[in-house]
């Protein structure tokens, strides 16, 4: 296997073996906790932009399955890992992870310390970094690291979205939802589906009039990649459905969306949160739900707490504190900043579908 190298924004410089594509990529780094599921993230479009370490130690060790993608290909920048294992063991797999990222043009880096890489991020934070297996100098990598634009300011989600709208499931279904696509996984669609919707998803950058034509039951903003506050032009599309009174539901970047319609400010998290085993309690009932997430902004905590009579907290991280879910007081409208549809990952959460589905009836 070719060497490869590692550096981030502040220097440090690891050393590795090279996957998949042979070249150079950048990208802001994260990681990742979950255990299962690497098919799903590399293909989940919220990871745009973003270069990204599992914590889990063996990744390709089941292979990958055409029918496991939440996206067209993988959307994910550069990929770091401890072992990268090329033999699978599961037998209806259909190629080997060497395969699938050579097809895909992916950069990859394996066979470093990941546990010393995870506690460096969580220290110093989120940064840029460059992967290479074909430049070796440092100055010249630092050089190209340099052009590398942060994630904050950056507007990701025009790029990612359908072009074209398109419909999911039975025209005949009794609910019809306005699916604003900002990086949708294919999951969430699956799960309204499954519960009796007929579904237009449209472009990032659609008017709010074109969707309101279609007379929609409710409204979805979806999950995406990219710094929410550089999307003004989703923010005025939800100012509008607000004001049309028509029940609302967001989830990730929805819920970040629909708090700065609200009014409310968001900000860059210290270091993200993404994996499939967070904790997280449901300020309603007192429950707890193990949720999977993927987000590295979020809603202002005190801006939520300081404005009691626009919206309240629903749901509250039991790690850092931060605000997981969000309802409006004066419309129909509520969110999450987690993943509900998480395929694969907990089932703890998939409660809200049902609560928008009551909303709209």
């Amino acid at each position: 296997m070719a060497n490869a190298i590692l550096l981030l924004a502040d220097g440090t410089v690891f050393h590795g073996k090279a996957g998949g594509k042979i070249g150079t990529t950048t990208g802001e780094i994260c990681f990742n906790t979950g255990m299962t599921g690497y098919q799903e993230i590399f293909t989940d479009p919220s990871y745009t932009g973003q270069i990204l370490v599992s914590t889990n130690v063996h990744i390709g060790n089941y292979g990958i399955h055409d029918d496991e993608m939440e996206s067209e290909g993988i959307k994910i920048a550069g990929f770091i890992c401890r072992n990268f294992n090329i033999p699978f063991s599961r037998q209806n797999a259909h190629q080997t992870i060497q395969a699938y990222f050579e097809q895909e043009n992916l950069v990859a880096i394996h066979t470093l310390d990941t546990r010393a890489l995870v506690q460096h991020i969580r220290e110093r934070g989120a940064m840029n970094c460059i992967i290479s297996s074909e430049i070796d100098d440092i100055d010249t990598l630092k050089q190209r690291l340099a052009d590398t634009p942060s994630m904050k300011g950056l507007e990701l989600s025009s790029r990612v979205s359908t072009q074209q709208p398109y419909f999911v499931g039975n025209p005949e279904a009794k609910y019809r939802i306005a699916v604003m696509d900002y990086g949708v996984k294919k999951n969430i669609l699956r799960c309204f589906d499954e519960r009796d919707c007929y579904l237009q998803v449209f472009p990032a950058k659609t008017e709010f009039e074109v969707v309101n034509d279609w007379n929609p039951s409710g409204y979805f903003l979806s999950n995406g990649p990219g710094d929410p506050a550089s999307m003004p032009y989703a923010v005025a599309t939800v100012k509008k459905m607000l004001e049309a009174g028509k029940p609302l539901f967001g989830i990730c970047l929805g819920q970040q969306l629909l708090a700065l319609a609200a009014g409310l400010p968001t900000y860059k998290l210290h270091h993200g949160h993404r994996g499939l085993n967070h904790p997280v309690k449901n300020l309603q009932t007192g429950r707890s739900e193990i949720t999977s997430q993927n987000h590295g902004f979020g809603v202002l905590e005190q801006a939520v707490y300081d404005s009691p009579s626009i919206l309240k907290a629903t749901h509250l991280n039991l790690n850092d504190q931060t605000v997981e879910g969000l309802r409006l007081k004066n419309a129909p409208a509520f969110s999450v900043q987690y993943h509900p549809e998480s395929s694969p990952g907990p089932h703890d959460s998939r409660y809200l579908f049902n609560d928008f589905l009551q909303l709209m009836a």
